[in-house]
């Protein structure tokens, strides 16, 4: 392709040799062998002058298309491999996530124009499956991992609490404990075998609520506990704003409560990559515990509805 891109270009077999380094004969070798290979001429010869054939103009054009595509490439992963630009394809864990990324996703975006952050949600629910994959370059997880081709590096620590209408029962007391679900109401965003609390707190204590209602919004969640209507447990962070306005109460989760410690896994090849390297730096210093001062109630959207829900 190079070599039909150069005669065009040359209009001479001789000029096209000094572009590619390549004597005549050599170049002349190659082309017999182009053409004889797809049994066509590719070049009218016009006095001193190649001119391309109907077949040398479809080639030429595809091998213009090509040669670009086939530079960028190779330039991107140039940039990549010196850690200064190239994808990055995150997920996390927990669908609270994508309440606080987009602040962070703004401030790396500046720092970083050049790279191309996608987020999939689509991998939230296994996001070290993702990662292992290929599909992912960065999995943010509460869940600890241990396996030698991943590298983590902790974020933040936060904890969930049991959140009720101001009046309900259980506000008189200390904490909430997993055998006070079974007569209750229990909103949740994932399904049940995708959920923490359920999973880790129900079932492992052998309770199962009166009800369990899936709920995909935030705020529908909130309005519904306002409501009287049941009960939910969230990350204190995300519920913060409405409880200092006296919306609803939030108390501990069992006796010592749940606390969860986040992490940001990649793969030991990409953990010295500098553009992932800034973008966890980012993650410690813009995580919601760090940042968890007034928020206005209602900002819990990002990209998708309802992804702000603790898993």
């Amino acid at each position: 392709m190079r070599l039909v891109v150069a005669i065009a270009e040359t209009g001479s077999v001789t000029r096209a040799g000094e572009r590619l380094y390549l004597t005549q004969s050599a170049l002349s070798h190659q082309l017999k062998d182009i053409e004889s290979r797809l049994n066509t001429p590719l070049f009218h010869r016009v006095g001193k002058r190649m001119v391309p054939t109907a077949a040398g103009e479809q080639l030429l054009r595809s091998a213009i298309h090509v040669l670009d595509l086939v530079g960028r490439t190779e330039d991107g992963i140039k940039r990549t491999a010196a850690g200064s630009e190239g994808p990055l394809r995150i997920s996390t864990q927990c669908y609270t996530g994508y309440h606080w990324l987009p602040s962070l996703l703004k401030a790396y975006r500046a720092a970083h124009p050049a790279v191309d952050v996608h987020v999939d949600a689509a991998a939230t629910p296994n996001p070290v499956k993702a990662l292992l994959d290929g599909r992912i370059d960065v999995a943010i997880v509460s869940d600890r991992v241990k396996d030698r081709r991943l590298v983590e590096r902790h974020l933040f620590d936060d904890d969930l609490v049991v959140i009720t209408a101001p009046k309900h029962p259980w506000t008189s007391q200390p904490y909430v404990s997993a055998e006070d679900f079974a007569a209750e109401t229990l909103f949740i965003y994932p399904p049940r075998e995708e959920s923490t609390v359920y999973q880790r707190v129900l079932v492992a204590n052998g309770v199962t609520p009166k009800s369990v209602q899936h709920v995909q919004l935030t705020e529908a969640i909130i309005e519904l506990v306002k409501a009287e209507l049941g009960v939910a447990v969230l990350a204190r962070w995300a519920v913060q704003p409405y409880v200092r306005a006296g919306a609803i109460r939030a108390m501990r989760l069992t006796r010592k409560g749940y606390r969860r410690q986040w992490g940001a896994l990649v793969l030991r090849d990409m953990a010295p990559v500098q553009y992932v390297k800034d973008f966890i730096d980012l993650l410690v210093t813009h995580s919601p515990v760090s940042q968890a001062g007034p928020r206005k109630p209602g900002l819990l959207r990002f990209e998708r509805p309802g992804r702000s829900v603790v898993r």
